[in-house]
């Protein structure tokens, strides 16, 4: 019979949180003990460890990666809901009737945006519903939004779009009449983002800490929101510039409300705030 688990010490948490900092650039700092032993404590008794140094010492040995993943899911923070600082989505729908308008008539275009840290799917969603809705009037262009996160938990609930109805009350009433279908999930009534939005919505897990992004294509905008308050200024700075490299040619950054760029160095133009531009 598996003792009881032992505490979280002082030296275990140091273990955890540079390995945390290490895989995934999230600082937790000295004064989370009381977070990373709520979160991991039944994932500790679920592995039939005695202490937390003994889970530790599971993740670290898993050539698979699995074990970190899950650890990674447990510590990350998953709030948010759709149309979540909504000034960002009234400025990429005229950021993307002024990318329709540019574009030679009839001649076809893909417009390509990132959703890099998407948790469950709130962010996607809600752009995939204002692109979609912007290009009615330009049948020529097709959008193709690439939705990332490190967690595989948030990632599978993404890919469902499935919400109760009373979450979708921040939804703009007439996109919500339009791309949002009646469904039954779970033998209760649902909403469901429509087929064809779901379409254009590819999920991957993804690592911003990643030394060397894999992506091919530039993006016209990515969004990185209310994920860089969770990493030092030096990681913010080298996620920022390695961002930014991935923004076409007048391509739009939109970042957190509480974030900003001030005290890093970077090569984008400011356009308001938390919206930065590659000249």
């Amino acid at each position: 019979m598996i003792k009881e688990t032992q505490d979280l010490t002082q030296e275990d948490y140091e273990l955890i949180r540079k390995l945390v900092y290490a895989k995934s650039g999230i600082n937790l700092g000295p004064h989370k003990q009381q977070l990373v032993r709520a979160r991991l404590g039944k994932k500790v008794r679920a592995a039939n460890c005695r202490s937390f140094r003994d889970y530790y010492r599971q993740v670290e040995k898993d050539p698979s990666g699995a074990k970190l993943c899950e650890l990674l899911d447990a510590i990350s923070t998953n709030t948010t809901h759709l149309f979540r600082e909504v000034r960002h989505f009234n400025m990429l729908r005229t950021l993307i009737e002024r990318f329709a308008e540019q574009q030679s008539k009839g001649r076809p275009a893909t417009l390509r945006i990132w959703s890099s840290a998407c948790s469950s799917g709130e962010e996607p969603h809600s752009i995939a519903m204002v692109a979609w809705d912007a290009l009615q009037r330009y049948p020529g262009i097709e959008v193709r939004i690439l939705a990332t996160d490190i967690s595989t938990r948030m990632l599978e609930k993404a890919q469902l779009a499935i919400y109760e109805p009373h979450r979708v009350g921040t939804v703009p009433p007439d996109l919500r009449n339009r791309y949002l279908c009646r469904v039954k999930y779970q033998g209760r009534p649902a909403l469901q983002l429509v087929p064809e939005l779901r379409r254009t919505i590819t999920y991957s897990r993804f690592n911003l800490m990643t030394p060397t992004f894999p992506f091919r294509r530039g993006f016209n905008t990515i969004f990185c929101r209310n994920v860089m308050i969770y990493f030092d200024r030096p990681t913010q700075e080298t996620l920022v510039n390695k961002l930014a490299g991935h923004l076409l040619p007048g391509g739009h950054l939109m970042i957190g409300h509480s974030e900003s760029l001030n005290a890093i160095k970077h090569p984008l133009s400011y356009v308001e705030p938390t919206v930065y531009c590659r000249s």
